[in-house]
């Protein structure tokens, strides 16, 4: 009863967004004392990269905007919602919203009037416009455009995608059981479970921050991409990349494979149980420097971190490339561009409107601030010697390498902020391993797939695709972990599962999807 009556209210608001946010006349502009821009935006917060006020990135981005700039952290796992409550009602929204996009809900608002459709202000966004070109990216910005042919937000822009992880799992444990590197996911169970065999007590595989980060990084080579971090927004379909259309991944031979796969894991006490819960960054380095885990999916970076915790003699991580599942070896969907900046619409009531968006497109677009939220600021974080990076001594000598350390000392590097990466930027916070290990998955060919297209829904199409979604995601999360912990069974309880998908609509929600690509 709870949710429907959410969803009802939802599908309320939505209907009452036009008269909601065009009522009443323009805001007055909002001036800090000094005469600079002053505007609230949301930031979506991880617990292993809390958000702090006074990172360099941070004050010194603003500086560059000439910007007084209040951030607003949201719990990362509290952050669609907090979004959607903002969208809906425009009630207490902030001028800026950070780490979004318009799949899912946020299409049906964008058409609804909920959203500025930046597209129209591009003599307001240069530095963007500038990027967009100079990368090659107009093809892919265009193929975010909804229905009405409009932009609704100003997305992260990538030069190339790059492999920055995946298994990151103990390499002087396979020299001493004598495993090759593994290559597909039988070869890690056989790893697994010899060091179970020898530490009972250990749960050999762990996950950083929770199951998310475990399935977007390995359901790919099974040929699915599900859940909240789904590739493509719809938590329950997956893209078929040889027929170019979505499927119902969710109740597909491939879930079904992929669970079955690290059911048993759990099963036979190789998968960490605490993984239902979000483990935060220390909790989940204490596991892999204690040898209570000896691999994890999660960062090169973080590497690093766990090396300098551990007093285990000849301790040694290593990152490898993806396994090779029923689908081939494949990590986690990228685009050239991910999830970026958008403006409610209360803000262009606003009298400075275009101030904002200029002050945006400077703090996060222009080649000063890229470089800020990358390499942080010449003198103090880092030098040049000729046309080569030198990372100051504090950040060179950090036990937590460089990246992580420019992440938690100085906001730089972090996906809700940084909105420009390039490739030859990021490669001087790693060492030769890394780019070897790049080199490596790019020879493989193919393991980085696109991230499926969005269909272009009209507004009360994007409606009703939101109405289905939220109780079929629902119902997934709910099944998902009832599989993996074996409350459920995959033999005898899937045909109950596959049938109450189907009840939600799955097969409507899938044929919506491709009916509007």
């Amino acid at each position: 009863m709870k949710k429907t009556i959410e969803l009802l209210l939802a599908a309320l608001a939505v209907m009452l967004l036009p008269a909601m946010i065009f009522a009443g006349g323009k805001k007055e502009a909002a001036v800090s004392a000094d005469g600079k821009v002053s505007f609230t935006m949301y930031y979506s917060d991880n617990a292993t990269l809390p958000f702090k006020a006074d990172w360099l990135a941070v004050t010194e981005s603003a500086k560059l905007a000439d910007a007084d700039v209040t951030y607003e952290p949201i719990p990362i796992a509290d952050y669609s919602t907090k979004v959607s409550l903002a969208l809906n009602t425009q009630n207490n929204a902030p001028d800026v919203i950070l780490y979004q996009s318009t799949t899912g809900e946020n299409a049906s608002l964008a058409l609804n009037g909920a959203l500025v459709a930046i597209s129209d202000y591009p003599e307001w966004t240069p530095n963007f416009n500038k990027l967009v070109k100079d990368f090659g990216l107009e093809a892919d910005i265009s193929s975010l455009k909804l229905k009405d042919g409009k932009l609704y937000y100003l997305p992260t822009i990538y030069d190339a995608p790059f492999y920055d992880g995946g298994l990151i799992l103990r390499e002087d444990v396979l020299a001493k059981y004598n495993f090759a590197q593994p290559k597909t996911f039988d070869d890690l169970y056989a790893i697994l479970k010899a060091y179970k065999k020898d530490n009972p007590d250990s749960y050999p595989l762990t996950i950083l921050a929770g199951p998310r980060v475990l399935y977007r990084m390995t359901m790919p080579s099974f040929g699915i991409s599900l859940g909240k971090n789904g590739a493509g927004g719809s938590n329950v379909l997956s893209w078929d990349y040889s027929k170019n259309e979505y499927f119902a991944g969710a109740i597909s031979k491939n879930y079904k494979d992929y669970m079955t796969f690290f059911a048993k894991l759990y099963s036979e006490g190789l998968l960490d149980p605490e993984m239902a819960d979000p483990i935060d960054g220390d909790k989940w380095n204490q596991k892999m420097a204690t040898g209570k885990a000896i691999a994890t999916y999660a960062y090169y970076d973080q590497i690093g971190g766990v090396e300098a915790n551990s007093t285990i003699e000849g301790f040694k991580l290593q990152m490898y490339p993806p396994l090779e599942g029923t689908a081939g070896a494949h990590h986690q969907q990228k685009n050239r561009t991910a999830g970026g900046i958008m403006f409610p619409a209360k803000t262009a009531k606003r009298a400075d409107f275009e101030k904002i968006v200029r002050a945006v497109d400077t703090m996060f677009f222009s080649e000063e601030a890229a470089k800020i939220w990358c390499l942080g600021v010449e003198g103090t974080t880092y030098t040049m010697n000729g046309n080569t990076v030198v990372y100051s001594d504090k950040i060179l000598s950090s036990p937590d390498g460089i990246y992580k350390n420019m992440q938690l000392d100085y906001g730089c590097g972090a996906a809700g902020t940084q909105m420009v990466w390039v490739n030859s930027r990021e490669m001087t916070k790693y060492d030769e391993n890394y780019a070897r290990i790049n080199a490596e998955v790019e020879a493989m060919g193919n393991v980085i797939q696109a991230i499926p297209p969005s269909p272009l829904f009209d507004d009360f199409t994007a409606e009703e695709a939101g109405i289905l979604q939220t109780p079929l995601a629902d119902a997934f999360e709910r099944w998902t972990n009832a599989f993996l912990t074996g409350s459920k069974s995959l033999s005898a309880d899937w045909n109950t599962y596959v049938a109450e998908m189907k009840t939600l609509g799955i097969e409507k929600f899938c044929r919506m999807y491709n009916d509007n690509l």
